[in-house]
This record gives C-alpha cells, sequence and structure tokens, in this order.
C-alpha cells in the first residue's frame, strides 16, 4: 500500500470519529434545554457542512495522481485541524 493510501485510509478513520462524535452531540443537544440548543444548532450544522467538505476533499485526492496530491493533502489536513477544533469546541458547551 502506497503513502497516498495510507493517507486516505488514516484520515477516512478520523472523519469517521469525527462523524460519530457529532452524532453524539446531537443527541445530546435534542436533549438540552432551548438556550443550550440555539447556542449549539448553528454550530452542528457548520460542522456537518466541514465534515462534508472533508469527505469531498478525501474523494478528489482519490481521484489524483500521486505527484499531485501533496497540495491537496495540506487542504485536507488543514481543514480537518479546523474540524477537530470545532467538535472540541461544540462539545464544551455542553460541559458549561
Amino acid at each position: 500500500m502506497n503513502e497516498k493510501e495510507l493517507y486516505r485510509k488514516k484520515v477516512q478513520a478520523e472523519l469517521d470519529q469525527l462523524k460519530a462524535e457529532l452524532d453524539k452531540l446531537k443527541a445530546k443537544a435534542s436533549a438540552a434545554d432551548a438556550d443550550t440548543k440555539l447556542k449549539t444548532s448553528n454550530q452542528i450544522k457548520d460542522l456537518e457542512n466541514k465534515i462534508e467538505e472533508g469527505q469531498t476533499k478525501l474523494n478528489e485526492l482519490s481521484e489524483k495522481s500521486s505527484d499531485a496530491w501533496d497540495s491537496l493533502k495540506e487542504g485536507i489536513d488543514s481543514a480537518l485541524y479546523s474540524l477537530k477544533s470545532g467538535v472540541k469546541d461544540a462539545a464544551s458547551k455542553f460541559k458549561e
């Protein structure tokens, strides 16, 4: 298995984990008080969009040649970092 394929599998696993964490947050949000729902609903929608964007970038990676994927990899890494930060921030709203 080449480096590109290993990277793709690693990122897919991270996206899957973030999707699961977001599903837990959505369940908590649905059971939360009205104030918390208001605080988190837009943030959760934004995170869902970021996950979709990450999946799209990952799909693009599969289509790139081995030589051209380095630049796309940087964008994926950045999007993944942003997504992880967003999920942590949303989760912190339930701990307040």
